[in-house]
This record gives structure tokens, sequence and C-alpha cells, in this order.
């Protein structure tokens, strides 16, 4: 949940650093810094709050150096202070940047302090330090000081080092965390994340768990786990510069609200050509999908709403049992593990911790039938899953989810067809009407976002709110979840969902008229049982806020007021009811003035626990 970032060349890195960590902002916001050799000396900056802070300050004390590293902090241990932020010196000797979690820190630092290391901030980070100062002070040799290091720490770790009387020299080590190397000529870079080092170069290379690399100007050499010499792979790596700028929009929220279009005609794309078979699915999903018998999704957040709609797919076009579980409360019980059980993990940046640990868990109780949905290239989920459904949102920025979520409803969909055709539950007829509405699905998604100007003047009476109720039925309830998270995420506004049959059984106790009610109402089978709800609250004066169909048949009243998307889309009806409630939780958010890309608490890739 924080960002790396990293650099060796002839010249001076600094602006490089900086320019990393703006781009590196989205996965943590509390405070930043880096530390450069300069003249042989650590230099090192550190500021609370957002990266321009740091670069002012590195600006005002004329900062250079050919070699540094930088780091934005999500808080986890210790509280949001300089003396917390990375980087961590030890001795004015060694100096390190940390992503991840350290397990054992409260053992290292009592085992560092009897060796007489005195400890400045509250973080697991600065043992890492003291521990690399401590193996680095008999010979001086700073990638074997780093070698014994990580072998005494337990939990998971990106970590990047340098040392003062080591110039020529940049040593990485990861275990959890994602950790990649860009290549140049001349200079090379290290980063958590590939946006980092765009700018610099195009050609990446991927740590693995356990690596351990030496980086200099020329070279790159990576070590595995057990020190053996390893070759990792180059890849060239297709994001683009302007998929990592604003444009002409005020956010990354709103941006990646407006180009759900296009990322979903991307992932649709060769769908429509091939239609649906295992062949959509990277690595070997006909031996996978071959002989399921019930299907597990496991996901975190807004990804597991995408699994929650997915489970009314998948039982209805194939007939197969599925369950949808929170990654981090699976992990940790005693499942009941089915070698037939497709294992289904979900997640964004392909790197969030739980959902990986849970992965693990998983193929640990025999289970291989694996497949991961993902929308990063070289994630560490694809990597250990059996096959892998990448989507093609694009890089998403802002820390509230849009495009990702609605293309990983693309990717469930696809799966639940897909499976009811390998087990004779979807026919030709079927297949071909499932084609076509995947066809006008990008279409309907725009007409949604027509809707922004009403839903702007609904934001404008949430904004005064303090409290909201969403309500939906059936595949839909989820899509409710999903609203009352957004809202919830970056409006601060405390926001619970509920199936609306569920309403009258506890939720109702909370309807009056300040309690908004939003209600998720598509002309479909559920339709009338949803207006009986709508009922229960209008009988409690509470306010309902319906976002229907046009062919629905609701009227406003007093205290009932109604948006139409154009017309209802069918099975694929809850991507499209997406779009009005990611809407209105980004215009609420911009009536109360928060802060839209970057809420408070909160970061991209949580690849802790």
């Amino acid at each position: 949940m924080c960002g790396i970032v990293g650099a060796i060349g002839k010249g001076n890195i600094v602006p490089v650093l900086v320019d990393g960590l703006k781009r590196l902002e989205y996965r943590g916001y509390d405070s930043s810094g880096i530390a450069v050799l300069d003249g042989g000396n650590i230099r090192r900056v550190r500021r609370v709050g957002r990266v321009v802070e740091m670069e002012h300050a590195t600006q005002e004390e004329h900062v250079i150096g050919t070699l540094g590293i930088g780091h934005t902090r999500w808080a986890t241990h210790g509280g949001v202070t300089e003396p917390n932020a990375h980087p961590h010196v030890s001795g004015e000797l060694v100096a390190v940047v940390h992503n991840g979690i350290i397990e054992n820190h409260e053992t290292k630092r009592d085992e560092l302090k009897a060796l007489g290391y005195i400890f400045t901030s509250q973080t697991d980070t600065e043992v890492i330090a003291h521990l690399v100062h401590h193996h680095y002070q008999p010979d001086h040799d700073l990638f074997a000081a780093v070698q014994r290091a990580v072998k005494e720490l337990e939990g998971a770790y990106a970590i990047a080092v340098i040392a003062k009387d080591n110039p020529d020299l940049l040593v990485v080590a990861r275990m959890g965390c994602p950790l990649l190397v860009g290549v140049g000529e001349g200079e090379n870079f290290v980063a958590s994340d590939v946006s980092a080092v765009i700018s610099s170069t195009r050609r990446v290379m991927y740590l693995e768990e356990g690596d351990v690399a030496k980086i200099t100007r020329e070279a790159v050499q990576v070590f595995d786990a057990n020190g053996s010499s390893v070759q990792r792979d180059t890849h060239v790596s297709d994001v683009s510069l302007a998929s990592l700028e604003l444009g002409p929009y005020q956010h990354f929220m709103q941006k990646e609200i407006h180009e759900q279009p296009r990322a979903l005609s991307d992932t649709i794309e060769q769908i429509l050509e091939i239609g649906f078979c295992p062949e959509l699915f990277d690595g070997d999903a006909e031996a996978v999908f071959k002989g399921v018998k019930s299907v597990q999704i496991i996901a975190c957040g807004t990804s597991y709403y995408a699994g929650s709609v997915a489970r009314y797919w998948i039982e209805s076009m194939t007939g197969l049992p599925c369950s949808v579980e929170v990654a981090s409360e699976y992990r940790y019980r005693d499942a009941v593990a089915n070698p037939d059980n497709l294992i289904v993990t979900i997640s964004q940046s392909g790197e969030t911790l739980d959902t990986m640990e849970a992965l693990k868990y998983a193929k640990s109780l025999g289970q291989e039938r694996t497949l991961s949905i993902c929308n990063v290239r070289e994630s560490a989920l694809p990597r250990n899953s059996a096959a892998v459904f990448f989507t093609k949102a694009g890089a998403e920025i802002g820390v509230a989810s849009t495009k990702a979520f609605t293309t990983q409803l693309v990717a469930l969909f696809t799966l639940s067809v897909t499976l009811g055709k390998l087990n004779g539950r979807v026919n030709d007829e079927a297949e071909a009407n499932y084609l076509d509405a995947l066809r006008h699905l990008p279409g309907s998604v725009q007409h949604a976002l027509n809707l922004e100007p009403q839903i702007k003047v609904w934001a404008e009476r949430f904004a005064e709110k303090n409290h909201a109720l969403f309500l939906g039925r059936g595949v839909h309830y989820p899509i409710a979840l999903e609203g009352a998270l957004k809202l919830k995420e970056i409006t601060y506004i405390h926001a619970e969902a509920y199936p609306a049959g569920e309403l009258k059984h506890g939720p109702l106790a909370l309807v009056d008229e300040n309690m908004p009610v939003v209600v998720i109402a598509p002309h479909d089978t559920l339709l009338e049982k949803v207006k009986s709800n709508m009922q229960e609250v209008s009988a409690r004066g509470g306010e309902l806020f319906v976002f229907a169909d046009l062919d629905s048949h609701f009227s406003e009243s007093e205290g009932v007021h109604v948006i139409r998307t154009p017309r209802y889309v069918g099975i694929l009806s809850p991507i499209v009811h997406t779009i009005p409630v990611q809407l209105l939780a980004y215009h609420t958010a911009l009536a109360r003035g928060t802060d839209v890309d970057k809420p408070r608490n909160l970061a991209k890739s949580v690849t802790v626990e």
C-alpha cells in the first residue's frame, strides 16, 4: 500500500525519484521521502503530507545525487509523523525503504536494542535498517548484508537499500510485496509499480518471491531465495503515459468512470471474436474447467462484490453451487477442501496480500483448479494461478475502484457462460443472446453516463447527509453494496446496504426524513417486490432515490425521486446500474469537498494484512 522508487544513473536522479513518487502517490500519501548519495554522504528529505511538500524541500535544500531511493507511505506501524516516514537510516551509513509488514519486528527490535541500536521511530521498517547495518559492518558488503538480513525477517516486504560507501550499488529484495526493475541504458530503476518508471524506460523485469538483486548502472543481477543466480525475463510494458495523466478531467476517479465504455469494449473484443470458450483464459483453462463440480470465489472489497454478482450468474447458467468469501476470512478458517472445486481469485492489482495468501492456502489444501481475474500482467496472482482472465481496464489510479469493477464483472460473466457451455447448460441460441448482450453493453454504459447532470442534482442533497441506506434485490443487491462502499470511501458518509426484502427485519428502524434511501430498481422479475419494499420506506417518512429503467413505470412523487436508465438490458443490468452509484458517490464527494482520488485512511493496492 506504500510506494517505492529507486534509481542509479550518471546524472541527477532526484527528479526521477520525485516524479516516480508522484505517480505512486495513489498507493500511499501520509508522508514521503527520499535518500540520495550526495558527495559521499546520505542526504535524506522527509515530509508529512503529499509528495509535493517533499519536492519543495528537495528544491530548497538543493538535494542532488546519482543514486537514491524514495517512498510514499500509508501508515501501518506508528502514526503519521516525520520520524515514521521513510527512508530510515542506520548509523548514517545505510538507508532503507520498505513496503509490507514485518511480523517479528518486536523480537528483532529487542535484539537490536541489546546490541546498542537506538530507535527513533515506531515503525517495523527501522528494524530492517538496523539489521542491514548490523550485517554490513564486518566487511561492508551491502548485497551480502541484505541477504543475511532478509533471512531473519518474517512477514511481507519489498525493500530497497543504499549504503554511503557503496555509491555504485542499489540492492533490493522482495517477499510478498511487488517489486520490479526498470532496465535502462547506463541507468537502472526499481519501483513497486511500473507507473513510477514508465517515463524513463518501458523495459521492466518483475522480481519473484525471495529474490534479492544487485543493481548497478550497467547491470542487474538477480539471486533467488537460495542464493542462486537466476535470470528473470525482461518485458516491454504496454502501459502508456497518457493513461497515467488526468487529461481534461478533474480527478482520476472521474476519468476512470468515463473510460468504462472503452475499457469494456477492450475487454469484450476477443469474446465477440471467438465466443465463450476456454481459449479466452490464459493458461491451461480447458483442463482446469473440465469436471468442475463447484465454484468458490475469493476476493476483497469491491472485487468481493463483483464475485457476489457472479454467484447469481454461475448458479443460474451452470447449475454448479457457488460460494463467495472474503479473502481475509477464508485464509484463517478450517476450509473444507474439494479437488473438484474451482478457486477463483479476483484482484485489480494482482498483488492484494489477503487474496494472494488465500490462494496459497487453497492450493495447500490440494485445490489446484485455480483461476485469477486480474488487471495487471506479471503480477503475483496470475503467476500463481493455473488459468487467468486479464481484464483490459488500463491503469486505474483512483483509490475507489470503478472501471476495474465493471471489467471484472465482464470477466465473471464470461466465466459463467463458458462453464455453462462446457456442462451443456448453455446452448448455441443462448450463447448468441449473451454475445449480443455484451455487444451492446458499452453503448448502454455510455447512456448511463449521460445521466450525470441529473445525478449531480441528487448529490447536492446527499452532501448534507451523514447517513444513507442502499437497497437492492437479487443480482442487484451486490450493486447496492458497491454503491454504499463508494459513498463511504470518498464522501465519509456512513452508508449501509441491505437486500430490500430484509428491510423489515431491522434496518427499517433507521428510516426517517434524514436517512436517504437509494434503491436499485431495474425492470426485472423482482421489480414488484422492490416496489413493496419502497412502500415500507415511504410509510415511515423516508425519502427515496430510485435508479430505475425507462420501462419500469415509476413516477416521481413527494419523497420519491427517480432517475431512469434508457432501457433494461437484461442479464448485464448490474453493470449498467453500477454507473449511477459511482457517479452519485463522485459528485457527492465534490459537493462535500473531500479528496476524491486519495480518501483518508485508504490506499490502492493493499499489500499488507
